[in-house]
């Protein structure tokens, strides 16, 4: 499998009290560029960036490695055949989903090391700024008349978080979760690219992997977000499904997890440097400009919240068929 650097958005990161270690530390991205992955190790390297006037270490390089949404690399991870076990990986609520399904494989939520929580991401519903809809009851309509005619498109396979998103959608207009038409991509970056060229109709995707486009001026529109009350900033705009009828919510977890293989007290370092980066303004700037909220969680009250979305996760697997 190929891994490349991703070099432009790197930045210096210093551990305190830890010794210079002998390999250098990285973030592992496990799917293609320009998803919710990606965000996620930006987050990582903000976090763990030297305060302004400190002694800067090495950077903290990402590297790609799609496979599966996150299979190729849990597994890898898991069974000790990566290079190296000084690496944060990304990941999301959509990974424990695909763990409670048993798609990462037959392993328990305790199989890695859940290191630290860096933000709360949330659901969105997006079509392309020249659809025919400019509400959520208006596409609920089209979808209910002709399913054939609407195609939903999101990161990840059947049982993924975006098709859940999008299957839960589809019931609200009355339309079954085997009778809607998904496009699964690996990761979002390619969700999103497929809205653009309006080879699907919908993206079931993530706030914060649709602001920077949105920001840029893609052509875009969203006709909601899946929280409990409308997001600040960018999306201050865009009403909840909720709002409109939908009594749909999908937050997101974002954070990283380590091989049980890197000793534990490096891990609490880094546990604890990752939490205490968050408190940045920075830090907290870049949130903002992701439409991301706060969540900073390690230890024992990650390990409860990971533990909590994964049986609710497996409530869904039975809910939908999908184990």
């Amino acid at each position: 499998m190929r891994r490349r650097a991703l070099l432009p958005c790197t930045l210096p990161l210093v551990l305190p009290g830890l010794a210079a270690p002998a390999r250098a530390l990285q973030c592992v991205v496990p799917a293609k560029p320009g998803g919710g992955f990606d965000i996620t190790c930006r987050l990582a390297q903000l976090a763990l960036a030297p305060a302004p006037g400190a002694v800067a270490a090495p950077l903290l390089p990402v590297v790609h490695q799609p496979g599966g949404i996150g299979a190729l690399v849990f597994n890898e991870v898991v069974a000790g055949r990566r290079a190296t076990s000084r690496e944060l990986v990304a990941f999301s609520s959509g990974t424990l989903l695909m763990l409670a399904q048993g798609r990462l494989g037959r392993h328990p939520v305790d199989a890695v090391r859940w290191l630290a929580a860096l933000a709360q991401d949330h659901g969105v519903i997006a079509v392309h700024r020249d659809a025919p809809w400019q509400r959520l009851p208006e596409l609920l309509q089209a979808l209910a008349a002709n399913p054939a005619a609407v195609v939903f498109a999101g990161g990840g396979t059947l049982g993924s978080q975006d098709w859940l998103k999008s299957a839960r959608l589809a019931r609200a207009a009355g339309v079954g979760h085997r009778a809607f038409r998904f496009v699964a991509f690996e990761g979002g970056g390619d969700a999103l690219q497929a809205l653009r060229g309006r080879h699907v109709q919908v993206l079931a995707g993530d706030a914060a992997e649709i602001s920077e486009p949105l920001r840029q001026g893609q052509p875009l529109r969203l006709l909601a977000v899946l929280s409990e009350r409308r997001l600040a900033g960018l999306l201050s705009q865009v009403p909840t499904a909720r709002e409109q009828g939908v009594d749909l919510v999908w937050p997101i977890l974002r954070g990283v997890y380590t091989s049980h293989a890197m000793p534990a007290v490096e891990a609490d370092g880094w546990a604890n440097q990752l939490l205490a980066g968050q408190r940045q303004p920075r830090y907290e700037q870049l949130l903002a400009g992701l439409s991301l909220q706060a969540q900073p969680l390690g230890g024992e009250a990650l390990a409860r919240e990971v533990r909590s979305q994964w049986n609710g996760f497996q409530r869904d697997a039975a809910e939908f068929g999908l184990r």
